[in-house]
């Protein structure tokens, strides 16, 4: 952990904390403006089509109605022109970004369409003979906005991650002056300072304690479960919480160089290096749009050449373009996503990228991360083992839990519980102490009691443990109950295993997927937990950072991999796996940065997730196949390749086909179970 900048490098590095905030906000925010610029093109393209519609000619006819006045094509320009240029808006900036980039997509489908149909109408409005196509370009920007609106919004969550991360960094510092200390601004602490950090505070900077000792409860950045005892001399890192001992630290990463600033950091790099895979309906707008280029010149030369005047011509391959960019098209995929979206959250999955649910149906690897997702992240009891046979199991719990039932501590928490469910009460304490780092002790009928960590034992008698060796070399967190100065029991407590853990672990396998896992804490531990629940293979003893390394070390062997964690140290490999998935419970944070979360917080959730995924992709395959096989007979069709036989789709028959196909691909998507 330790930083080797220049001098130099370090100052700008500090200059540079200042507008931390302000840089990280910048990714949001541009989402969000995306989003509600999406939401407000389409509410005013949405009220004006209203007009548009009761005023196309087209549309009269169909319903047999007229509404006709002097001046009513004008104003129906006027209105359609406010819609191509507000609503449209979006769609010509997109075609020229995509045709510079040399890679025409929906929107230069969308562009062109709109673009044709309202020029051309606008001719034929004010010069030339024809129909217009003003309805059909108000209703193509309508959908078109609103399968856009909807997209934007998934992702608009993703970009919060940041801000979350952000939050989690105190802002203010306690700085050590003259004997006494002044609050200052966290930017303001340089390297070397002393700073006193409270119980219950967060640690403002990463440093080494001088002076005072504690617990740090550290689970928010290495995701180990049990708080970990500092002394002087230990590191401590910013935005951990410090539990029960006043600490002096003196600073030697602020600002950037602090290891949550580097998690930030990681987690933009990887959240802009995310592969923009190119949609389905992208490719297939591709295509479409080629072919509605190609098939409207060819239109308008075919009968150009059997001796039709132009302005048949014209409206024949202005029909033919404007049908061959199909609002079912544009609905395919999104209506899908809605739909699916709505299914899974109502299981408990919100899903929040797309593209990464959709990957889900490929999975090949799932890593799961051990604490509070395959286990609870809270401590049980797990055995009491007397040392000294003149007291039994159940006065050596009544002594432990005496002395804890004041305490907040993990550890004390995990022996009530234990001491409740067997129904043993707690006595009266008196003369009670916390000892910050080696545990508690106070008199509990008399005898001066005590409950503390096996280091302090270890100092007083190591025969003891000797005795219950075993305990400890199993990964276990012990404490010792010690009556009058001598040890007379141990209590072993871990980290309780969900009953949904075993389940999920053994659909997955079924399903032909690798199941591994991932965690901070040693080996034994991870041993048996891994034996216990039948997983293939485990990493153990990984460092937060290293967390990333181990993903794209899976990935490397060729599996699709998804990653299921919870903590903020989890957020770097959320991002790297190929699906992220958060459980619910876990830190905002690691939620912020994945792609799906489960907010049940039950493991089983994410085979769920990949059968949900399998189904939602076979949907968006029927409804693309479908959009564009509606245009395989329409084109033609519109072009007048049946004209020979007398039949000449009618614009407005064209148009009904359009509705018809984006009713059957919205039909379809209800059907997703």
């Amino acid at each position: 952990m330790s930083h080797h900048h220049g001098h130099e490098g370090r100052h700008e590095k500090r200059r540079g904390s200042h507008g931390h905030r302000v840089h990280l906000a910048s990714p949001g925010e541009h989402h969000r403006a995306m989003t509600e610029e999406y939401k407000r093109r389409f509410l005013v393209s949405l009220l004006l089509t209203v007009p548009i519609l009761a005023l196309s000619p087209e549309v009269q006819g169909f319903l047999d109605y007229s509404l006709r006045f002097p001046g009513s094509i004008v104003l129906l320009w006027l209105l359609s022109t406010i819609v191509y240029f507000y609503g449209g808006r979006p769609f010509l900036v997109g075609l020229i970004g995509e045709i510079r980039r040399r890679e025409p997509g929906m929107m230069t489908l969308v562009g062109i369409a709109i673009s044709v149909a309202y020029f051309y109408s606008t001719a034929v409005a004010f010069f030339i003979p024809g129909r217009t196509f003003f309805w059909e370009l108000a209703t193509l920007i309508v959908v078109m906005l609103l399968g856009h609106w909807v997209e934007m919004k998934s992702i608009l969550g993703a970009s919060r991650a940041l801000e979350k991360l952000v939050e989690a960094l105190p802002t203010t510092a306690h700085l050590v002056k003259n004997g006494g200390y002044v609050d200052v601004h966290v930017s303001e602490v340089k390297p070397g300072d002393l700073v006193l950090v409270k119980p219950g505070e967060r640690v403002p900077v990463d440093g080494v304690i001088v002076d005072g000792m504690t617990s740090v409860d550290e689970s928010m950045i290495t995701g180990e479960s049990k708080p970990v005892y500092k002394k002087p001399g230990d590191e401590v890192i910013a935005g951990t919480i410090n539990l029960d001992g006043s600490i002096k630290v003196r600073a030697k990463g602020v600002g950037r160089d602090t290891y949550l600033s580097q998690v930030i950091e990681l987690v933009q790099q990887i959240q802009r290096s995310r592969s923009r895979a190119q949609d389905l309906a992208n490719r297939a707008a591709k295509w479409l749009t080629l072919i509605a280029l190609g098939a409207g010149s060819a239109t308008f030369a075919i009968w150009l050449a059997l001796g039709f005047d132009t302005v048949f011509a014209l409206e024949r391959a202005v029909t033919v373009m404007v049908i061959a960019c199909p609002h079912a098209l544009g609905l395919a995929v999104p209506l899908v996503v809605a739909r699916s979206s709505a299914i899974s959250a109502s299981n408990g999955i919100l899903v929040r990228n797309r593209r990464a649910f959709e990957r889900a149906k490929d999975l090949s690897a799932v890593v799961f991360d051990k604490t509070g997702t395959l286990t609870k992240g809270e401590l049980g009891v797990e055995s009491v083992i007397v040392i000294d046979k003149r007291l039994g199991e159940e006065e050596v719990l009544r002594i432990a839990a005496s002395l804890e039932q004041g305490s907040e501590h993990p550890i004390a928490k995990g022996i009530l519980e234990y001491a409740e469910k067997r129904g043993v009460k707690p006595a009266r304490v008196e003369e009670f102490r916390a000892l910050p780092g080696i545990g508690v002790e106070g008199r509990v009928d008399g005898l001066k009691a005590m409950v503390v960590s096996p280091g302090y034992v270890a100092e007083r008698s190591p025969r003891t443990l000797e005795e219950v060796g075993g305990v400890l070399g199993e990964g276990k967190t012990v404490v010792f109950v010690m009556l009058d100065g001598r040890p007379v029991a141990a209590i072993a407590l871990s980290d309780v295993i969900r009953e949904e853990s075993r389940e999920a672990v053994a659909r997955l396998k079924e399903m032909g997927i690798k199941v591994f896992m991932l965690t901070g804490d040693n080996r034994h531990v991870a041993a048996r937990v891994a034996r216990e629940l039948g997983i293939d293979d485990f990493y153990a003893e990984v460092l937060p950072h290293e967390k990333a390394a181990v993903i794209e070390d899976v990935k490397a062997k060729g599996y699709v991999t998804a990653m299921v964690g919870d903590g903020v140290n989890d957020a770097p490999a959320l991002m790297a796996a190929d699906v992220g998935i958060a459980i619910g419970a876990g830190t905002d944070i690691a939620i912020e940065s994945a792609d799906v979360v489960l907010v049940k917080n039950d493991p089983r959730d994410v085979p769920k997730l990949v059968e949900l995924s399998k189904k939602t992709y076979s949907k968006m395959r029927q409804n693309l196949v479908w959009a564009t096989a509606y245009n395989a007979f329409a084109i033609p069709a519109a072009a007048g390749a049946l004209y020979t036989i007398g039949f000449l789709l009618p614009p407005a028959l064209g148009a009904l086909f359009m509705s018809m196909s984006t009713v059957i691909v919205a039909i379809n998507a209800s059907l997703l179970k």
